[in-house]
């Protein structure tokens, strides 16, 4: 979780009134204005130019909507595309570094909407640096970001395309697999358990490779469980996000051997890189996880 967070930048065209709470985003005489999911209004005098990005999934969608190029900071985690690593560091962790960000004299801050975000966003804020908070927690979210990040940067058409690529994945039916249908859970932490539930992007990932979350009715991103509970659903493979094939830690320890998956080293490894973060290449994941659960007996 820490890994989805970035840090944000100073410098200072215009403020953001915290206003409205409606959804929207248009370009005013002024300069493009969206409202972001805390529900503020963020207007710019001009697209942004030099932007901080606290979220891969954040550079990653605006290098694919071209505006790569104005990026001036990026958390440690952001590593795709391999031309974002030539973008300075500000650091980690949540909440941002807020000197870090603002020594990159940032003219819009883009970070996940959270607690802690939200107090270094005002932080930025009070330092004259706009800031813009996007949740990114589901497949469906990842299309209103790519629109109002396109608004931000002067690059609507380009935002639009790329949501309504996410749009029509996200609207896709899942075709079955052909060896049949597999169960799957995704275990993010072992002690104590925590899993994926419905609310979560690898859920619907899962759903449209072909495979079914075993903790699906749970209706938030994540919920915690007891080994005992993941034993009873019983799931055909342990989702691992990593990128290597080492089986997780607790693979080796007696109380996890309940869960039959685990006792028969049933373990389906993803690529955190890809996997771990809701991004541009959402549809590549999907095919890569199918393509393992379909060579997977």
């Amino acid at each position: 979780m820490r890994r989805w967070t970035v840090r944000t930048h100073l410098a200072g065209l215009v403020a953001l009134a915290t206003v409205a709470c409606a959804r929207g985003e248009h370009a005013t005489a002024v300069g493009p204005a969206v409202t972001d999911d805390a529900g503020r209004r963020v207007a710019l005098a001009a697209p942004a130019r030099r932007i901080v990005s606290l979220l891969p999934s954040f550079t990653e969608i605006l290098f694919a909507i071209g505006a790569g190029d104005r990026l001036v900071g990026r958390t440690a985690w952001c590593d795709y595309p391999p031309a974002a690593l030539a973008v300075p560091s500000v650091g980690d962790g949540m909440p941002p570094n807020v000197e870090a960000v603002a020594a990159r004299r940032p003219d819009l801050v883009v970070l996940y909407r959270s607690g802690p975000n939200a107090t270094a966003a005002q932080q930025l804020e009070r330092l004259g640096i706009p800031t813009v908070l996007f949740d990114l927690n589901r497949l469906d979210e990842l299309a209103p970001a790519a629109r109002r990040l396109g608004v931000l940067t002067g690059r609507g058409a380009a935002g639009d395309s790329l949501a309504r690529a996410m749009d029509s994945l996200a609207s896709q039916r899942p075709e079955p697999l052909a060896p049949g249908p597999k169960s799957i859970v995704f275990v993010v932490w072992d002690n104590p358990p925590i899993v994926i539930g419905a609310g979560s992007y690898l859920d619907r990932l899962a759903g449209l490779a072909g495979a079914r979350n075993v903790f699906h009715d749970i209706a938030t991103a994540s919920a915690q469980v007891s080994i005992e509970t993941i034993a009873a659903r019983n799931p055909d493979f342990i989702a691992v996000l990593s990128d290597t094939a080492t089986p997780p830690r607790y693979a080796g320890r007696p109380e996890w051997r309940v869960v039959p998956a685990v006792r028969n080293r049933r373990f389906l490894f993803l690529p955190g890189r890809l996997f771990g973060r809701p991004g541009p290449r959402a549809a590549e994941a999907v095919r890569e996880l199918r393509r393992v659960l379909e060579a997977t007996p």
